[in-house]
C-alpha cells in the first residue's frame, strides 16, 4: 500500500532540479559557472522597503493579523489596481498570499473541481500544469508558435473549449517567452471567455518589466463582466526585487475572494507580518529605484539581442521578447549534431552539454512545454551575460 496520496503522485518533479544541482556542484568545485537560469532580479530590495520592515519589527508588529492580509496593505493593493490597471476593487476582494505561486494554488484550489479542464498556453511557466493536476483539474495545452511571437490567438482558445472547460490561465508578460499581448489581442481573448463564461487566472507578476514601447493591459479591465470572471495574481517579487520576502496578492470577484480567504485561514493563515508592512512601502513608495532596475534590464536585453543577432549565421535564433527578463533561444537546428561524440537530441541535452563543457547554466525548454528552445535570463550582470554568450557561441561553433 502506498502512503503517498494520488493527488501528489500526479505531480511531475521539477526537471530543473538535476541541472541546478549539477551547476551547484561545479561551482562548489571551483568552476566559473555563469548562470542564465535565474528567475529573480539581481538587485537588492530598495532601502526604503527594507527600512519599513525594520520599523515594523521595532514597533513590535510581530503578531498574527487577519488571514487574508493587513487592512492597510489590502487598501494599498486596491490603490495599485486603480492607479496602474484602471480596476476598482474593495479590500474584501483582495487576498494577500505567500508569494504569487501561493496565490495561484489558492485560486485553483478554490475554483477547480476534479475533471475540470484548464486551458494553458504553451510555452508556460512550469508550475501551472502541476498545480492544475494537484487540485484534480486537467491541463489542456494550447501551443503558441514562434511565428505568432509565442502568443495564442482568441480563435485558438475558442477552438479548445469543451463543456468541461472551466478556466484559462493567461500570463502576460509571459514567463518563459517574454511575450506581451497587446490590448487588442487581450480584448479578443476576453470576448471568447465572456461568451463561454470561462474563468481567467491572469498572472501579471511581470507587469512592470516591459520594453520596446509595449504597454501592459489587464484582461480584467476589458469589461465589468470580465473583471468578475478574472482572478488577477500579482506580487512584489519581480517588480520590487523582493523575491525572498514571499508576498503575492490576488483580486477576484467577491464570492471567489471570500472562498480563497476562507481556505487560506485554514492552511497558512497570514503572510508574515513585517513583510506586509514592507509591501505597503513598496506599493506606496518612490518608483525611482525600480525605474532604474527596469532601465538596466532594458539595456541588458538590448545587448543580449544584439549579440544573438550576430550568432544567427551559426543557426541560433530567438523570438524577440518585450517583457519579463527572458529570451527563448531556438536551438532545434542543432539537434542531431554532436560534441565530443555526444549527440544533442533535445533541450535537456543542449542545456546539460552547455553546462558540462561551456560552464553555462540555462533552463531547457522542455520544462516549459517547448523542447525546441532553451531559456536565457538577463537578470545577471552585463559582464557575466556577455561572457556567457561568448561561451555559448564557442560551443555552437564546435558542434559537428
Amino acid at each position: 500500500m502506498s502512503f503517498i496520496s494520488q493527488r501528489v503522485s500526479t505531480i511531475s518533479p521539477s526537471m530543473t532540479l538535476a541541472m541546478s544541482a549539477k551547476a551547484a556542484e561545479l561551482k562548489a568545485a571551483g568552476e566559473n559557472v555563469i548562470s542564465f537560469g535565474v528567475g529573480e532580479p539581481d538587485f537588492n530590495t530598495p532601502a526604503h522597503i527594507v527600512q519599513a520592515a525594520k520599523d515594523a519589527l521595532d514597533k513590535g508588529y510581530t503578531k498574527y493579523v487577519a488571514a487574508a492580509g493587513l487592512p492597510a496593505l489590502k487598501k494599498a493593493v486596491c490603490e495599485k489596481f486603480s492607479r496602474d490597471n484602471g480596476l476598482d476593487y474593495e479590500p474584501s476582494q483582495i487576498v494577500i498570499t505567500n508569494g504569487g505561486k501561493h496565490a495561484i494554488f489558492n485560486a485553483l484550489f478554490a475554483t477547480i473541481d476534479p475533471g475540470d479542464e484548464v486551458l494553458i498556453p504553451a510555452p508556460y511557466w512550469l508550475t501551472y500544469p502541476e498545480v492544475v493536476k494537484c487540485v484534480g483539474g486537467v491541463p489542456v495545452f494550447l501551443y503558441a508558435s514562434r511565428e505568432a511571437g509565442f502568443k495564442v490567438r482568441a480563435a485558438q482558445i475558442e477552438g479548445a473549449i469543451t463543456p468541461r472547460t472551466k478556466m484559462l490561465i493567461f500570463n502576460s508578460p509571459n514567463n518563459p517567452t517574454g511575450a506581451v499581448y497587446t490590448e487588442k489581442e487581450i480584448r479578443k481573448i476576453a470576448n471568447v471567455c465572456e461568451k463561454h463564461n470561462i474563468l481567467v487566472l491572469a498572472d501579471e507578476m511581470y507587469e512592470k518589466l516591459i520594453y520596446g514601447g509595449e504597454k501592459h493591459f489587464s484582461i480584467a479591465a476589458a469589461s465589468p463582466k470580465m473583471r468578475d470572471l478574472t482572478i488577477t495574481v500579482n506580487g512584489v517579487s519581480k517588480s520590487y526585487a523582493m523575491t525572498g520576502w514571499r508576498l503575492g496578492y490576488l483580486a477576484a470577484e467577491q464570492s471567489i475572494a471570500k472562498a480563497i480567504a476562507s481556505f487560506q485561514s485554514h492552511s497558512t493563515s497570514n503572510v508574515n507580518t513585517m513583510t506586509q508592512y514592507a509591501a505597503i512601502a513598496a506599493l506606496r513608495g518612490p518608483s525611482e529605484p525600480m525605474d532604474e532596475m527596469v532601465k538596466a534590464f532594458g539595456e541588458r536585453r538590448a545587448r543580449m539581442l544584439e549579440m544573438l543577432d550576430g550568432m544567427k549565421p551559426l543557426g541560433l535564433d530567438y523570438v524577440e521578447p518585450y517583457g519579463a527578463f527572458y529570451v527563448m533561444l531556438l536551438c532545434d537546428k542543432f539537434y542531431g549534431m554532436s560534441y565530443e561524440g555526444r549527440t544533442i537530441n533535445g533541450s535537456m541535452d543542449m542545456a546539460d552539454m552547455l553546462l558540462s563543457h561551456a560552464k553555462v547554466a540555462l533552463t531547457p525548454g522542455i520544462c516549459f512545454g517547448d523542447d525546441d528552445c532553451v531559456r536565457l535570463s538577463y537578470a545577471l550582470s552585463m559582464e557575466d551575460m556577455e561572457e556567457g554568450l561568448h561561451r555559448i557561441e564557442a560551443f555552437v561553433k564546435a558542434l559537428r
